[in-house]
């Protein structure tokens, strides 16, 4: 009977690396720790050279023939590979497509909130798909499609270039967008009209003047009656005369 989900204690999912006495191979090619390579040794000579240097034997190459280990630590090497997948990671953006439809016969604001979409997709460095569809007898007028397209064209332009020129195929033109490399691009005017202005230097002082402080009137503040010799304040027996 096959289990629908996987046991709890299978392994977890990813690259599985050899590390010292899991690796099965009688003989290696050796990479030292410095990235010397010593060539081909047999594996306990390998593993002994490992415990030498105070480091582990980690298994890089596992299908080559022989297999390639490397001399370090493997908790060094760990954090080495993770950082190499976040690095690539970040570069595929750009194999993600992101589609903008578009009319003819687009109200202004609308072709407006469209391009800064298509802005704020190309700052994240993804591409941009662009269809226009024509509808009816519109397609009589392809030319006023092919105005919206390239006006949307030159707005985006500071931020990507399109990979070919728009084509009308079928009943609608179409248009790739790729975006600019981050040292020719533009910046994104959401993130820059989402900082806060800071407060001009001569306005601030202007309104730290001490001649410009209006000086406000404070009220008196009240004075406390003198304590009696008895010790109280207010005591209700300080008027009354006592007769000897």
């Amino acid at each position: 009977m096959s289990r629908p989900f996987p046991s709890r204690n299978s392994p977890p999912s990813g690259p599985f690396v050899r590390v010292n006495g899991k690796i099965r191979a009688r003989e290696v090619r050796v990479i030292a720790v410095d990235g010397k390579q010593l060539g081909v040794l047999q594996l306990g000579e390998a593993l002994n050279l490992a415990r030498a240097s105070g480091v582990d034997l980690v298994e890089i190459a596992p299908n080559a023939v022989p297999p390639v280990v490397r001399v370090v630590d493997f908790g060094k090497y760990r954090y080495e590979q993770a950082k190499r997948d976040k690095e690539s990671k970040k570069h595929q953006h750009a194999n993600k497509v992101k589609e903008v439809q578009l009319s003819p016969k687009i109200d202004p604001h609308d072709l407006g909130v469209k391009t800064e979409h298509a802005i704020d997709f190309l700052c994240e460095d993804m591409k941009v798909k662009v269809t226009l569809k024509f509808r009816g007898r519109e397609m009589a007028h392809t030319e006023f499609g092919f105005q919206v397209v390239r006006k949307f064209l030159t707005d985006i332009a500071p931020y990507g270039n399109p990979d070919f020129q728009p084509k009308l195929i079928g009943r609608g033109i179409n248009v790739m967008i790729s975006p600019l490399p981050r040292n020719k691009r533009a910046k994104n005017p959401r993130q820059v009209e989402g900082e806060a202005p800071a407060e001009p230097v001569e306005q601030a002082e202007h309104n730290n003047h001490p001649n410009d402080r209006v000086p406000l009137e404070r009220a008196p503040k009240p004075q406390m009656e003198s304590p009696a010799p008895d010790g109280f304040a207010n005591n209700p027996f300080a008027q009354l005369e006592v007769n000897r």
